[in-house]
């Protein structure tokens, strides 16, 4: 655990005093559904960690437009889903050329390792512009959105699910044989804020009133206007991602630096939002499955997996220790073998990770590509996002760098050449 993270504050035992306040016999129904999803884990774990990258579903592009309703709901509950195809092999072959030109080109940009750049503090490349503007992509981010809906009789204001909108974030080219701990287990799109912004919580509602079985994860009442971004922490996504994603650019396999998941969306969210009210019984393991070896728990301020970085916090970030029901040694499933021009998605809430290791000959290369919809929320966002692309400066949400304005090779405007695209990125288009 990186040396920097601290504990919960004080205040937080007031939080969960809040929390159970606000939920009629709170303690008698999340302790009723912590003993069921124990039991539902420790089956379902097994079954995942069997199942191994078998557990990610994967469609064609070309597909999308006709899957069955099983195979929708199929990658609904597994929260990811790889899509073949969705740029043509040579176009990412090209687009991946000019990356690698453009570091080179440019050697003062910033990345890490300082010595061995390969996760690159970079936006505006060509590559990425052509990228993120692309029609299949945007046509992609479009059906994952519309994977979310609005229940019978609701009204979310101005959210257009069919209208998708660029959000700019960077791209690695990991390098084989490098030892790569940076990304273990966690969670984006919000930390503390899970439980203590009162929309963002309202997410998880069937959750804390017990009927755990009823939370849907893609149901879009509170998620357009959660607060994911309570202490402004760089790197913390201030806009609603339906899924976040990235496009490969090379081949890349499992042992080969990939993305790992925990495929449960619906499981993962009940147990982590309910572990912080649970405690091991005296001399009972942290580790049992049985129900009765845990207690209703609210006197500590600790929720496991949220760490405190002095004025903001980090997390979830699960691990075997903090969550060990997950069984994630196990359960982290590494995403089949992708090929240059393949996407890969996984929803908002569900736990990744990138593979320490990297065993393969070649480089691991992806540019991070989320799907996100329009909300009015994200709309101004892009808008401050595009005034980011015209000076050259990192995006709004990301840490101040000294830009790329200087950067040989840098995209521009021309480099969005489709209307869908110009619109995605907060320009104005003319109709003719």
């Amino acid at each position: 655990m990186a040396s920097e993270f601290g504990p919960c504050p004080p205040r937080f035992v007031e939080l969960k005093k809040e929390i159970a306040a606000a939920h009629p016999d709170f303690e008698a129904r999340v302790t009723k559904a912590w003993g069921e999803i124990l039991q539902t884990l420790d089956g379902r774990t097994k079954d995942i960690a069997k199942e191994g990258s078998q557990n990610v579903p994967e469609v064609k592009f070309s597909e999308l437009g006709s899957l069955s309703e099983e195979r929708v709901k199929e990658i609904k509950e597994k929260g990811c889903v790889v899509i073949r195809d969705v740029v043509d092999d040579a176009e990412a072959k090209e687009w991946h050329a000019w990356l690698s030109e453009y570091v080179t080109k440019n050697p003062d940009i910033e990345g890490f390792p300082a010595n061995d750049k390969q996760f690159f503090q970079l936006y505006w490349t060509k590559s990425q512009i052509r990228a993120r503007a692309h029609p299949n992509v945007l046509e992609t981010s479009k059906w994952l959105n519309q994977m979310y809906h609005i229940r019978d009789g609701e009204n979310v204001a101005e959210v257009d699910l069919s209208t998708p909108l660029s959000y700019a974030d960077r791209f690695r080219i990991r390098h084989p044989g490098v030892q790569w701990d940076a990304h273990p287990p966690h969670i984006d799109g919000g930390s503390i804020e899970r439980w203590e912004d009162q929309v963002f919580r309202g997410c998880f509602a069937e959750i804390l009133s017990g009927d755990w079985r009823a939370h849907d994860p893609y149901d879009l009442r509170n998620r357009v206007n959660a607060r994911s971004s309570l202490y402004k922490r760089p790197n913390q996504s201030t806009v609603f991602r339906t899924y976040q994603g990235w496009l490969a650019l090379s081949e890349t396999g499992p042992n080969e630096g990939t993305l790992q998941v925990f495929p449960n969306v619906l499981l993962s969210n009940a147990y982590i939002v309910l572990r912080p009210f649970f405690t091991p019984r005296e001399g009972k393991s942290a580790e049992s499955f049985a129900p009765e070896d845990w207690q209703f728990d609210i006197s500590n301020p600790d929720f496991p997996g949220i760490y405190s970085l002095g004025q903001a916090f980090t997390g979830p970030r699960p691990n075997t220790q903090t969550h060990p029901h997950l069984r994630l040694d196990e359960t982290m499933v590494s995403v089949p073998k992708v090929y240059p021009g393949d996407m890969v998605f996984w929803h908002c809430d569900v736990i990744h990770a990138v593979e320490k290791q990297h065993v393969g000959k070649g480089d691991s290369t992806v540019m991070y590509i989320p799907a996100v919809p329009y909300t009015p929320a994200n709309a101004a966002y892009v808008e401050k996002q595009r005034e980011s692309f015209l000076q050259g400066v990192a995006p709004p949400d990301f840490p101040v760098t000294k830009g790329e304005a200087h950067c040989a090779g840098i995209g521009k405007v021309e480099d969005i050449e489709n209307a869908v695209g110009k619109r995605a990125m907060g320009f104005t288009v003319e109709v003719a």
